[in-house]
């Protein structure tokens, strides 16, 4: 086993009936090995035991990157996979008329109120640009820009502490400069209307749970507080970066159109977990040997 496989069984220990898992893919591109990975983590956490389930929520807040041809390819994923969910969008037109986080934007938006009634929040024209100098930090001048919430087309950014705290990134957008919520709270609000237990996501994303984490306090939402977390080691390419969505060998519709069986993503995923790689073929080769080694729950 890896320091990450023994990791991952001790929290599925904590899976219990009730416990509720999502796949919250993004359709920004074509999904790759190391969404892949993802899914069969949460997938198999949550049919470890009888009465844990899975939402699929896609998150489309990003319509300048959202293609059609993207959300189809996360339902063909899945598909190839064989791995089910319990709840969620079942085509594309489904997912349009039923599920887009457009149809959410009222539940964001009076979150976005209840913040600017706080007090914490600020208006920000800086670009991308005018922060890269400062690498990923936020000066405190910048917060004295003296800019009216109420004037288009800029972001808005939430103070956070003076003192740094661990992976929470300083004075992140709340609101995007097209008006529409950040990841991070819609991501957060999306959690908590679904009920969600249990979630497992990138190390790349510890940046987020922290924000995340500081908004759910920020709104007295108490109930994040208790969503248990893992994140998981990322699939790199040759060169050891990190995968992007693109039509590349990584993603999963190449493997598809090659005619490559799945049982070469359950395999890496066995692997990075230390389990005997050659004998898993499918998802429920997968999950039947994570039953024979986990853990009691506790």
């Amino acid at each position: 086993m890896t320091p990450f496989g023994y990791t991952y069984l001790d929290f599925i220990s904590t899976v219990t009936p009730g416990s509720k898992f999502r796949l919250a893919p993004t359709p920004s591109g074509f999904l790759h090995t190391g969404n892949a990975f993802n899914f069969i983590l949460n997938w198999a956490a949550a049919r470890i035991i009888p009465g844990a389930s899975l939402l699929l929520r896609i998150d489309d807040l990003d319509a300048g990157r959202k293609r059609p041809e993207f959300v189809a390819d996360i339902f063909d994923t899945l598909w190839w996979l064989g791995l089910d969910y319990d709840t969620g969008p079942v085509s594309l037109r489904d997912f349009e008329q039923n599920w887009s986080q457009r149809l959410r934007l009222p539940v964001y938006r009076q979150a976005l109120d209840a913040l600017r009634a706080s007090g914490r929040l600020f208006a920000c024209a800086k670009s991308r640009q005018d922060l890269a100098p400062f690498g990923g930090s936020y000066p405190e001048d910048f917060r004295r820009q003296h800019l009216s919430l109420d004037a288009p087309g800029l972001a808005w950014r939430i103070q956070t502490p003076e003192t740094p705290v661990q992976n929470l990134p300083a004075d992140f957008v709340v609101r995007r400069k097209d008006a529409l919520p950040a990841y991070q709270l819609a991501s957060l609000l999306d959690d908590l209307n679904f009920g969600i237990t249990h979630i497992i996501r990138g190390e790349d994303l510890l940046g987020s749970t922290a924000a995340q984490h500081y908004l759910a306090a920020c709104l007295n939402t108490e109930a994040f507080q208790g969503i248990r977390f893992l994140h998981h080691p990322l699939i790199l390419d040759e060169q050891g970066a990190k995968l992007s969505k693109s039509a590349g060998s990584a993603a999963m519709k190449h493997w598809r159109e090659a005619g490559r069986h799945p049982s070469g993503v359950f395999q890496l995923a066995a692997a990075n977990l230390g389990l005997p790689a050659q004998t898993i073929e499918s998802a429920v080769d997968f999950l039947d040997m994570l039953r024979q080694i986990k853990p009691k729950q506790a």
